[in-house]
């Protein structure tokens, strides 16, 4: 067995340094970046501590508490104002610094996914009674993030340059939908541009759409009863659940090939001989265009309707999360790929090489090979949306917003797998986390101090957008549904995004 258990925390760091007190970057006869990324590698220890530490806890959406602590903890120990519990979740927060200038937002998640967990070893190694695990990578996502921010800032500090950071702690992005609620509080109405970044098995920068997605909770109510003794004085909600699941395939001829429907059963009964008086469906529903998202998700919803008619049962829904497509900002999306090529890829020692060769050993033949962790993938634009689907849709409809990703994982890793947790929770994983927070502080520079690129990104923005375009959430008005993990407290979990 290959396992990373001791190198959990990684080694990039040219020195140690405290988990609160982090140390200064050196100025002197040296360009900004350098600065930067001479800051972000003198405290890299610390950063590394963190994103393990949140690795470890994987807590689930709107749980993650001490997961945004933590983060809070860090960006407060460098100076900045925290208002936590913002837009009614208690683990959302915003993180701000300086005055003046450009306002530059950078997101960072830090929800886990439930149903899946995995050790730091190479090869299938399950934690006994853990409940979920980073299988995408939020933990480096959110404290990636927070070193760009640190360090830019540390920068602006250093120079006097006048600039306004943003750092949006945004929680349960699995489904949750975490980013919607803080958009449709306004919270990124000031905002210049947004930027991001995720975890993946490739460096890209490209200016990429994704998948609107619109999802439910479809809740069947029937009568109980004993199924051989006197199964007609029953109404079976497993009846209308399997009844509603064969509609909705039924339907999967007459959408779009662009289209993704998929469901789980949450709760389908405890014991053959009991009729089930309550069983419930989790839905998606997903498009390039959210729109026929929304029209999907209402054709469902008669699906159920008319399930529940024919079964004799009851049924309630609720929309868990609706969010939007990606917009592409191509002017934006270039500067971020300009620096990540400036930062490279990820170069693995003798080690990781080791653990890389047995999580690829584990993939089919045709994925891409461990070589390709150190290339950067040539840019592109990708105007319709494949895959999956991202919060992150709603943000790039209110404010310019580009991201990228970095090899986090070994080529050829599919998200939301235990290979993603292994990975994220060792050396590799915090080293493709680096080079994202050095490429992110790098375009925080380029941006503010060329006023020219954020009004390309804006005029790009507004040309795609619409000049008369409103924005109305596909999830509606509802609150946050700070609850929607709770199942999974309880030891049945739901998948993400």
């Amino acid at each position: 067995m290959v396992s990373c258990r001791r190198t959990a925390r990684s080694r990039v760091a040219i020195v140690g340094v405290g988990l609160v007190a982090l140390a200064a970057a050196p100025v002197g006869a040296q360009d900004a970046k350098t600065q930067m990324a001479a800051y972000i590698d003198a405290n890299a220890d610390a950063f590394v501590e963190t994103a393990q530490e949140i690795w470890d806890l994987a807590e689930v959406g709107y749980m993650e508490t001490q997961s945004s602590e933590l983060l809070q903890a860090r960006l407060r120990s460098a100076g900045f104002e925290i208002a936590a519990g913002v837009a009614g979740m208690p683990t959302a927060f915003v993180a701000s610094w300086g005055g003046g200038g450009p306002v530059i937002g950078i997101m960072g998640e830090f929800d886990a996914l439930p149903g899946i967990n995995q050790s730091r070893s190479a090869e299938r190694d399950p934690v006994p009674g853990k409940i979920a695990g980073h299988a995408c990578g939020h933990h480096l996502f959110g404290t990636g993030s927070v070193a760009a921010a640190m360090a830019v800032k540390d920068w602006a500090e250093s120079t006097g340059t006048p600039a306004t950071i943003r750092f949006y702690g945004t929680p349960a992005e699995e489904g949750g939908a975490g980013k919607v609620y803080m958009v449709r509080a306004g919270l990124m109405s000031d905002v210049d541009v947004m930027l991001h970044w995720h975890a993946g098995s490739q460096n890209d920068a490209s200016a990429s759409s994704s998948l609107a997605n619109k999802s439910g909770m479809f809740r069947f109510y029937g009568q109980s009863a004993h199924a051989a003794g006197a199964p007609w004085r029953g109404r079976s909600a497993l009846d209308g659940v399997e009844a509603f699941h064969n509609m909705v395939n039924l339907m999967r001829e007459h959408v779009t090939p662009e289209s993704r429907i998929h469901y789980v059963i949450t709760s389908g009964g405890s014991a053959p001989n009991v009729i089930p008086d309550f069983a419930e469906s989790y839905i998606y529903v997903r498009h390039p265009d959210p729109e026929e998202s929304r029209r999907m998700f209402d054709w469902v919803t008669q699906a159920a309707q008319g399930a529940a008619m024919g079964t004799q049962t009851r049924m309630e829904h609720e929309v868990i999360h609706g969010i939007y497509n990606v917009l592409p900002n191509e002017a934006l999306a270039r500067v971020v790929h300009a620096n990540l090529t400036r930062v490279g890829g990820v170069q693995y020692d003798a080690e990781e090489r080791r653990f890389a060769e047995v999580i690829h050993s584990t993939f089919p033949a045709d994925v891409p090979p461990i070589e390709r962790a150190a290339v950067i993938e040539p840019f592109e634009v990708i105007e319709k949306g494949e895959g999956g689907s991202t919060d992150v849709g709603d943000v790039s409809w209110t404010v310019p917003t580009a991201g990228l990703s970095t090899a986090t994982w070994v080529p050829g890793t599919s998200a939301h797998s235990w290979q993603a947790v292994a990975a994220g929770g060792m050396s590799i994983g915090n080293k493709g986390m680096i080079n994202a927070a050095k490429t992110l502080a790098f375009t925080m520079y380029d941006l503010i101090t060329n006023p020219a690129l954020i009004d390309a990104a804006q005029q790009e923005f507004v040309e795609r957008r619409g000049e008369d375009y409103e924005y109305e959430p596909l999830l509606g008005d509802r609150d946050p549904p700070l609850d929607y993990r709770a199942s999974v407290v309880g030891g049945n979990g739901n998948g993400g995004n």
